[in-house]
């Protein structure tokens, strides 16, 4: 085998009941539809090897690398509120882990690659789509900076997937700090195995926090480093705009990377009632409402980590409340501060959050699109505000925020500066991914594809030979609900 992979399975070394090992399924005909190679390269890996047919048969599970050892995580998880104790990896395996060229490690999963003892009936397999999008999805939020799993590659399968109708099947090779989950902890702490969450709480410090390891309370320093990470996360999706659409406490992670590209979408015009997610019909992830879902996510965490944080229960809830209590300033400054930079203030200031406050309750009155908005706000600063006018149904509304505005500005050096490396021109519009994942599903065309992921490479440049991608949709494209792909 050419294309090697230096692995060192630290997750395969936890006892078994932490997973069940499980080789991928072969496929039929393996074929690269997408590969990134700047990923690989990073994570030290053979990017030429990668690249061919050697390469397809990896990321489709039909060749496993040598040191590879394959296993399905175990793990639970509250979805929409209900608590299933038992999910798992049903469609993907976790191969190994490697250390990247700048010393972090990394696993490398598979998602897509077969039934597993986790599938509670399910194929085990996924379609090219909804591959694509978290594609897509993933690689914008890595060139955006948000904290991300990144997609390494897609293969398609050869074989058709049966959902509303055939579709073809395809696996995505994903990239990730850990697969480590609220729900992983959630699985053993709802079978009572403290033996478990400790030695999984010990391998989480090891990983993600290793400086808790030195502190009073590691368990606590670790919540409160979970805490701070996400936190942080969530200000950076409202940020930009971002419905992930399943904030499961399956689906977040100890990391702090944003994980499980299903009903995820960008917002067109600001609205903060936004639900893009075929699945959510109670608006519960909608996109002001994330920060609440995610500190309800992390309560269940705490919950599961009170054995852990102190012999009394009384103190341990003690404890666990200091440290959620901590997640509401984190987020606010976080948030703030992320709006700053988005009008051009670098240094916030106490009086800046009402200015924030009241550009976005106006975006929401008059329609205005999220990105195109505030991405205006560099040639406005600059003496032209046509382009952030245009998108207010009354410009006269955006004029009076202006107003002040500017004013606040006189106080920043380089404010135009700042407003384009902080806001981007593109997005990927919901229309945009749906049109690459139509060429590719039906036409068998990946350039659609490959013509939107070299643009979003670029977010915060001009490209103006590439401003049809930047524009919002036209009503009969409107993109009003996204699926998961199970």
């Amino acid at each position: 085998m050419s294309a090697r992979f230096s692995f060192d399975n630290s997750y395969a070394r936890l006892p078994e009941r932490f997973y069940i090992r499980q080789e991928p399924i072969a496929v039929a005909a393996p074929r690269l539809v997408f590969f990134n190679a700047p990923l690989a390269e990073a994570l030290g890996l053979d990017a030429a090897a990668l690249a061919g047919a050697e390469g397809a048969a990896i990321f489709a599970g039909n060749l496993v690398p040598d040191g590879a050892d394959p296993l399905a995580m175990a793990y639970a998880g509250h979805q929409f509120g209900g608590f299933s104790p038992r999910l798992g990896d049903g469609r993907a395996l976790l191969i190994g882990e490697v250390i990247g060229r700048d010393g972090q490690r990394r696993d490398i999963h598979l998602k897509g690659s077969g039934r597993t003892p986790f599938s509670r009936g399910g194929d085990g397999r996924a379609v090219l789509g909804p591959m694509l999008r978290e594609a897509i999805i993933s690689e914008a939020m890595a060139a955006l900076g948000v904290p991300t799993t990144r997609a390494l590659a897609v293969t398609m399968t050869g074989e058709a997937v049966l959902r509303e109708k055939l579709q073809p099947g395809a696996v995505l090779t994903r990239v990730a700090a850990s697969h480590i989950r609220v729900g992983s902890f959630q699985y053993f702490a709802a079978q009572d195995d403290e033996e478990a969450l400790r030695l999984l709480a010990d391998f989480a410090i090891a990983r993600h926090d290793p400086a808790a390891a030195e502190a009073e309370n590691p368990y606590a320093a670790l919540l409160s480093g979970v805490i701070a990470r996400q936190a942080c996360l969530i200000a950076q999706w409202l940020n930009i705009g971002f419905i992930h659409g399943v904030m499961n406490t399956d689906n977040m992670t100890i990391s702090g990377e944003t994980i499980d590209y299903g009903p995820c979408a960008f917002m067109d015009a600001y609205d903060p009632g936004t639900v893009l997610s075929s699945i959510d019909h109670g608006g519960r992830y909608a996109y002001a409402n994330q920060p609440r879902m995610a500190q309800w996510n992390l309560a269940r965490l705490a919950e599961t980590l009170l054995s852990l944080l102190a012999e009394q229960e009384e103190a341990a809830l003690e404890i666990a409340r200091a440290a959620l209590s901590e997640f509401a300033p984190a987020f606010e400054a976080a948030y703030y501060d992320g709006f700053a930079r988005k009008i051009g203030i670098a240094a916030r200031s106490a009086d800046d959050a009402a200015l924030i406050e009241d550009l976005l309750r106006r975006m929401a009155e008059q329609g205005a699109d999220f990105t195109l908005t505030f991405r205006a706000l560099a040639a406005a600063a600059e003496g032209n505000a046509d382009a952030a006018r245009v998108q207010f149904g009354d410009p006269a509304a955006f004029d009076a925020w202006a107003e002040g505005w500017r004013a606040r500005l006189t106080h920043e050096p380089a404010p135009a500066q700042l407003l384009r490396a902080s806001n981007p021109a593109f997005i990927p519009r919901n229309h945009l991914v749906e049109a690459a994942i139509r060429a590719a599903e039906d036409r068998d065309d990946f350039r659609p594809f490959e013509a939107l992921m070299a643009v979003l490479a670029r977010p915060c440049e001009d490209q103006p030979e590439n401003t049809q991608y930047g524009t919002p949709p036209k009503p009969e494209e409107r993109v009003l609900a996204t699926f998961c792909g199970t």
